[in-house]
């Protein structure tokens, strides 16, 4: 069997808050409390361990060690008492792939209907694999890809297809 076009592994040490909020507002209060500064829209900002990512006019994804998230749930809610806001630890309601290596776009291209070449380094992009919605942004080495825990085996089973040399799917 030839090598795969990328390596695909899900990332279980990730603790993940959804943030909606009126980030004009309350932007500066979310990046203090967050360790991380704002995301421009479709962007994402990192400190290397840390990544909020803008997902929506109203809304954010903060991405973290798993270790970390009552303790940054704990400090944005605090933040964020005066302010009119949802501030959720989501960890559970997600799965998390890495797809790396030189050709970890062609296996994305194979599944998501946008233009991924054209995201810049900073991008957050929310699109789908196939049928499934999720969020998409670049690494060093290739990208990482958000989705719903509940199609999680799914998600696993249509990037390793989609690394397989060869193959053609169809992302409608």
């Amino acid at each position: 069997m030839a090598e795969a076009l990328a390596r695909i592994s899900q990332v279980q040490d990730w603790g993940m808050i959804q943030i909606r909020a009126d980030l004009s507002r309350a932007g500066d209060a979310i990046a203090e409390a967050a360790g991380v500064a704002l995301p421009g829209q479709g962007r994402i900002t990192t400190d290397g361990s840390r990544t909020l990512g803008w997902m929506s006019p109203d809304e954010l994804l903060l991405v973290l060690p798993r270790a970390e998230t009552a303790e940054a749930l704990a400090a944005l809610q605090d933040a964020l008492a005066t302010e009119h806001a949802l501030v959720l630890d989501v960890s559970d309601m997600r799965a998390v792939f890495r797809i790396q290596g030189a050709k970890a776009l062609d296996v994305l291209m194979k599944l998501c209907p946008a233009d991924l070449a054209a995201m810049p380094q900073d991008g957050l992009r929310r699109t789908r694999a196939a049928q499934v919605a999720c969020g998409i942004w670049r690494e060093t080495d290739g990208y990482v890809l958000i989705g719903f825990r509940s199609v999680t085996d799914y998600l696993r089973g249509i990037l390793t297809g989609a690394a397989v040399p060869g193959t053609q799917l169809d992302p409608r």
